[in-house]
């Protein structure tokens, strides 16, 4: 069984960058899976960000992070980092990674099931 952790999150002003962590120990489901980033904002619903395939390494993004988020992983693929570049207010949110299904779905968070606990990002005062 997979575990996710995340971390690195905090409070960063407007325009600020933050780079996130998401620590995967255990035994993944499937070598092809991806790991993807998540998002819920208070009285929001969650959504995808960006996705790491493990079995080629391809990165995933949506249009409203692509050039500002970058997402990467060590050798081992057992840390992954979410580097978020020119930050808003309106995406403080609590921050997730999550695995079990391969990228095509990473806009869906209904397709993965092994969550971390998630990391609070607060962006302004």
């Amino acid at each position: 069984q997979v575990q996710l952790v995340e971390s690195g999150g905090g409070l960063v002003q407007p325009g600020e960058s933050l780079r996130l962590a998401c620590t995967v120990s255990g035994i993944m489901g499937d070598e092809t899976d991806g790991i993807g980033w998540f998002r819920q904002a208070p009285g929001k619903k969650r959504e995808g960000l960006a996705c790491f395939a493990n079995a080629d390494r391809s990165t995933w993004y949506t249009d409203d992070v692509k050039g500002r988020f970058t997402i990467s992983s060590n050798s081992a693929k057992t840390v992954e980092w979410l580097q978020m570049n020119k930050l808003r207010p309106d995406e403080t949110a609590v921050y997730y990674c999550a695995t079990d299904v391969v990228c095509t779905w990473f806009k869906d968070p209904s397709f993965f099931t092994s969550w971390g606990p998630g990391t609070q990002v607060t962006v302004g005062s």
